[in-house]
């Protein structure tokens, strides 16, 4: 990506954006476009990325069972370490970010090179509206899980599309040992406020299903949607045909009932 340029995905009407590049005008003209358009995706900064690939990573542990509140720098990240064993590993693994307000946040899962202290870059969630809190999330189940990315806000248009942005997770669990994750803070300007929780999916064995046949029945309708766009498209085109000949057809018999009303009314005895 050129600096300052904003590449818009043809499909998905996504912007891509590195913030790092990005002058006082750009970024305020991409964190307007965010406010009133649609979220913008960002590339992960430069220096996050080499921080991480030099080692130079300060991580944090977070116990299962505990949440850390905190404050990161825009382009910045804190991270942390997450330590299970085989039966938690087993149970399932869920780790959490939340904030408040519009702040936004990525959270990264990194894995550490065996050869060095270097890690490297395995997945990572942008926050998202969810119940009108910022959150994003990693659910490592068993069985593949799936993300949600954001669409374009314009109906119809926006509905068919709006299970586009489902696509499955890259890791869907782990071994025992310890896992890395960070915070990223991806407000245009100001730190972002956050809270990481980690938890054993233990309790959750009930939500753990739910979620795996919600998440199956939304695959199936994404298809259906897709037959139905068709379906909905050819009766609109036919809608707007007949629309767009009721004024005319209702000019042309106002018309004849005119001619018809002016013959009419010429009955009558002339005055000699």
């Amino acid at each position: 990506m050129k600096t300052d340029d904003m590449a818009i995905d043809a499909e998905r009407k996504d912007i891509e954006v590195d913030l790092s590049k990005l002058g006082a005008v750009h970024t305020m003209f991409a964190a307007l476009f965010c406010k009133l358009v649609a979220p913008i995706k960002t590339i992960i900064s430069r220096n996050v990325l080499e921080e991480t690939q030099d080692g130079n990573a300060a991580v944090r542990p977070l116990p299962l069972g505990t949440s850390v509140s905190g404050k990161v720098k825009k382009q910045c990240a804190h991270y942390f370490g997450v330590t299970i064993n085989e039966q938690q590993a087993k149970l399932g693994i869920v780790v959490r970010v939340t904030s408040f307000g519009r702040n936004r946040f990525k959270l990264l899962y990194l894995e550490q090179d065996a050869n060095n202290a270097a890690y490297h870059l395995v997945s990572q969630e942008d926050s998202k509206m969810i119940c009108n809190v910022p959150s994003a999330g990693m659910y490592f189940l068993h069985f593949q899980v799936y993300r949600m990315d954001s669409t374009l806000n314009a109906a119809p248009a926006a509905f068919f599309k709006s299970l586009e942005g489902v696509h499955p997770c890259e890791v869907s669990q782990l071994k025992a040992g310890t896992h890395i994750f960070a915070v990223y803070g991806d407000n245009f300007y100001k730190k972002t406020p956050y809270k990481i929780e980690a938890l054993c999916a233990e309790s959750s064995n009930d939500k753990a299903h739910r979620l795996r046949e919600v998440e199956a029945q939304i695959l199936k309708k994404r298809d259906e949607l897709h037959e139905f766009e068709t379906q909905f498209r050819e009766a609109l085109a036919d809608f707007q045909e007949v629309t767009n000949r009721y004024p005319l057809e209702k000019q042309s018999v106002d018309e004849l009932l005119k001619q018809r009303d002016n013959i009419y009314s010429s009955y009558t005895v002339r005055n000699n």
